[in-house]
């Protein structure tokens, strides 16, 4: 298996396979491969195969689909391109039983077949974040190589112990599951959101952070005013 990572704003995720070889995605993330592919639907799919429909319920429960599909190459090997759904970066995750990692729900893109994706956090935050869903990390853990997308800039950081940062959750985009996670409320700090106080991710180290510079919920606030207002409606005369 080779992989390549190509573009900047809007990047690909390109998986060269050999004959026999097998990539796992959630359905409809696809965007082009080459023919022969022979393609299974399941949600046995992760840990080895191993988990059957309570894993699916897993990823369910962590914000990703029942089902995932796997793509195995034909005898003459083949590739199967992802291409990133914001912009921002595509990032390689090799994981073992010294490193598994927390990502923001949505951001799992594939992985090999013995990585297993599963809920890792959930919080019902205010209406304000997230369109009022909450957060939702998705756990991976097992053995293999996952690919996650993270959106805009990406600032990397690693926490020493006894050091601690306080994050908007929506920028918290990716980080080592061992290391403490909760969430603190800060007074007085008045808002649109929570009144006289703001909610906020507080992570502790040791260990490896990182922290992005676009948020969907951001971006979506950002465009709204552009869009058609959809409560306005045309009449016509005959």
């Amino acid at each position: 298996m080779r992989t390549q990572i190509t573009g900047s704003v809007m990047p690909l995720l390109e998986v060269t396979l050999s004959g026999g070889e097998q990539i796992i995605a959630e359905g409809g993330e696809v965007a082009w491969l080459t023919p022969g592919f022979e393609m299974e639907t399941s949600t046995r799919f992760g840990s080895g195969g191993r988990g059957g429909f309570m894993s699916g319920l897993k990823r369910v429960l962590g914000g990703g689909q029942l089902f995932l599909t796997e793509y195995t190459a034909p005898s003459s090997g083949g590739a199967v391109t992802f291409a990133a759904r914001l912009p921002g970066t595509i990032k390689e995750l090799r994981i073992d039983a010294a490193d598994a990692f927390m990502v923001q729900s949505d951001s799992y893109t594939c992985s090999t077949g013995g990585v297993e994706v599963s809920v890792g956090l959930q919080r019902k935050l205010g209406a304000g974040i997230f369109g009022g869903a909450g957060l939702v990390f998705q756990k991976l853990s097992g053995s293999g190589t996952a690919w996650v997308q993270l959106s805009g800039e990406v600032l990397e950081l690693e926490l020493a112990a006894g050091q601690s940062m306080l994050i908007h959750p929506g920028h918290l985009a990716l980080f080592r599951a061992e290391m403490n996670f909760e969430f603190a409320s800060m007074k007085g700090v008045k808002n649109k959101l929570f009144g006289d106080s703001l909610l906020l991710a507080q992570i502790h180290g040791p260990g490896h952070v990182w922290l992005q510079s676009m948020t969907p919920a951001k971006l979506a606030g950002a465009i709204e005013p552009y869009l058609p207002d959809k409560t306005t409606t045309t009449t016509t005369s005959s």
